[in-house]
């Protein structure tokens, strides 16, 4: 079983992780349990393991919770918010806003959901100005071309030539 501090890590050295969906990106919560999860993860034998990890990864100052890819939910680690910010408008906002857990006072959770430029530190959106679209997208993983081919994260409008 990955602890916190490994967890942590792997999201830093992937960068993009999606936290249990199977998708174009690595995969938090195989990581942890250390195989291939089938079927859902609170079903799996380390499921009681896995929940206090994964929670604390998604609590993680350095650990953005979102729906960048295919709107599912994902973590992108600080190191590539500069070039999340950079790429931003090739994304539908949605899939930008950061994604918090909410308890509520029936013990139940919710999920919050806050704007894209309402939790980028102020800092970082200064950093992105340095970088390309390319070149952001490039850092975000091969994912991302994935993504545009299979769903266009931004459809261009096509120049007619009557």
């Amino acid at each position: 079983m990955m602890e916190l501090d490994a967890a942590i890590a792997f999201v830093r050295e992937h960068g993009v992780v999606l936290v249990s969906a199977t998708g174009p990106a690595p995969t938090l919560t195989e990581a942890i349990a250390g195989e291939k999860i089938k079927g859902s993860w609170w079903g799996h034998p380390k499921g009681k393991q896995i929940f206090p990890v994964l929670e604390a990864v998604c609590e993680h100052a350095d650990v953005l919770v979102c729906r960048l890819v295919d709107g599912k939910l994902t973590l992108v680690h600080r190191r590539l918010w500069p070039a999340l910010a950079a790429a931003a408008a090739q994304f539908a906002p949605e899939r930008l806003c950061q994604v918090t857990q909410q308890h509520t006072a029936g013990g139940r959770h919710r999920n919050v959901e806050t704007a894209f430029a309402d939790w980028l530190p102020a800092g970082v959106a200064a950093e992105a100005r340095g970088i390309g679209v390319d070149a952001a997208l490039a850092s975000l993983g091969p994912w991302t071309a994935a993504c545009r081919h299979l769903h266009p994260i931004v459809s261009t409008p096509r120049k007619r030539h009557d």
